[in-house]
């Protein structure tokens, strides 16, 4: 596979932002101005991207970083990247048409499908595997040493919070998303973690990488919970690709332009572990944070997957643990949530095999 380089991006006119924290409703516009145009049948005028500025979104940060998106995209095509620290932020933007695609968690995926009665959103790809830790202080060393601490998850209802609390629960320790109980639980952005911890306010947090890593090589915390250990195989679905529904069926060269770039992306963090590593590191500079240490980034690295496949078989899971969270009212049905038919189109032009979506949607 053919390396590209970061320049082709910055040819291309890539549109970039970093939207701040509390990013709302207010700034997407009217329902006229934000639905991309159509330049020939299937192929849309711009494309607006959302993914976070974490390993866990590696994929995402390969394909802007090394032009992936650019190139396949091509010059009819703009693409503009939007900056998100957590899922529920992606969804909102989603859901008032600021956003067509967006790299995001289950947790959140999952509450989007089913507030919108399954019309909204598809998943079209998954994008990574693992990479998500309970990280404590020291002195706590199970469980029982949590009561009465104070735990962080990214924001309230997304996919490590769901995990976090999930936990709680089967561990018999009392929380709630109003607040209180054994544990409390203080839904906290991801750059501010490790101040917080380091500080003594926190005494842990349920992160993505590279936070986790973060809190264990550069605040001396301790893992209690490696999320992959709760899983079969160790695997489960951190990140996947999603778009709008409306955007997939009214632009299908663009997705397939769009999924392209991924399955590149993907190989070319399989193919080449370094390049991908220093081109995620590069991007995270771009996005408005700070390249991590060479052991921070390795360590990340070594605890996630970046594949393309969505581990369907996990998300009925993620629903259930929503529920049990308190983080969703009731079960979502998940029937029709993916449309794997335009990804296994590209694999299958690649020679790649096919994936599934377990009896949840179109494959």
């Amino acid at each position: 596979m053919t390396r590209r380089s970061p320049r082709t991006l910055r040819r291309a006119g890539v549109a970039f932002a970093v939207l701040p924290l509390a990013w709302g409703l207010a700034a997407c516009g009217s329902d006229d101005d934000t639905a991309a145009a159509s330049t020939d049948g299937g192929v849309a005028d711009e494309v607006r991207l959302g993914y976070f500025a974490n390993v866990t979104h590696a994929a995402a940060l390969i394909g802007v970083e090394q032009g992936y998106f650019a190139d396949e995209l091509g010059d009819g095509t703009t693409l503009s990247t939007q900056v998100f620290n957590a899922g529920p932020d992606e969804v909102e933007a989603l859901f008032a048409g600021a956003l067509d695609a967006a790299y995001i968690g289950p947790s959140p995926t999952i509450n989007a499908y089913g507030q919108s009665n399954g019309d909204a959103i598809r998943i079209i790809a998954g994008a990574a595997s693992g990479g998500a830790q309970l990280v404590v202080r020291e002195g706590i060393d199970s469980p029982d040493d949590l009561r009465g601490t104070t735990l962080a998850s990214p924001q309230l209802g997304n996919t490590q919070d769901v995990a976090l609390r999930t936990w709680l629960t089967e561990q018999g320790l009392e929380n709630s998303v109003e607040g209180g109980g054994d544990v409390t639980i203080a839904p906290t952005p991801n750059s501010d973690i490790p101040n917080l911890f380091q500080s003594g306010e926190l005494d842990g947090a349920w992160v993505p990488e590279p936070y986790a890593s973060a809190l264990v090589l550069d605040a001396g915390g301790t893992v209690l919970v490696n999320e992959k250990d709760l899983w079969p195989d160790g695997q489960f679905v951190t990140t996947h690709l999603i778009v709008r529904t409306e955007f997939l069926e009214q632009y299908p060269e663009t997705v397939d332009a769009l999924l392209r770039a991924h399955v590149e992306s993907v190989e070319f963090a399989t193919d080449d572990p370094e390049g991908a590593k220093a081109a995620v590191n590069a991007a995270l500079g771009e996005a408005g944070g700070r390249e991590l240490a060479g052991p921070v980034l390795d360590r990340a690295w070594s605890e996630l997957t970046v594949t393309y496949d969505p581990i369907a078989t996990a998300l009925a899971r993620s629903a259930e643990n929503g529920v049990a969270a308190g983080t969703t009212e009731e079960e979502v049905d998940l029937e029709g949530i993916y449309d794997l038919r335009p990804l296994n189109a590209v694999l299958s032009d690649q020679g790649l095999d096919p994936v599934t979506s377990e009896g949840l949607g179109e494959e």
